[in-house]
């Protein structure tokens, strides 16, 4: 069993930025590959970002590239999300998620979840 907690959100103007974590506790953070999901009202959960358990291998949606960046300290057991360049758009509450093997860009690929931090960019 893998504990996940999500901080680092809140209310940012177009363009500016935030840093997202993603705190792990339970079972060893090492061997998990991780990932972002983001969720706007009204919309299905989609996919931001994922890195794998080694953190060699990255991988993000298309609307962030560029601006979305995911990194992993596992002496900290954290998931970070730099998220630059922030949009209107980008607003929904964000999601870390954790699974055994290598990362995914399917929601149902993920077998722990966090409860989620809500980020709201103003235009």
């Amino acid at each position: 069993q893998v504990q996940l907690k999500e901080s680092g959100g809140g209310l940012v103007q177009d363009g500016g930025s935030l840093r997202l974590s993603c705190a792990a506790s339970g079972r060893p953070f090492s061997s998990y590959a991780m990932g972002w999901f983001r969720q706007a009202p009204g919309k299905e959960r989609e996919f931001v970002a994922s890195i794998s358990w080694s953190g060699a291998t990255t991988y993000y949606a298309d609307s962030v590239k560029g601006r979305f960046s995911i990194s992993r300290d596992d002496a900290k057991n954290t998931v970070y999300l730099q998220m630059n360049s922030l949009k209107p758009e980008d607003t929904a509450v964000y999601f870390c998620a954790a699974r055994s093997g290598y990362g995914s860009q399917a929601v149902s690929a993920y077998d722990y979840w966090g409860q989620g931090t809500q980020v709201t960019v103003s235009s």
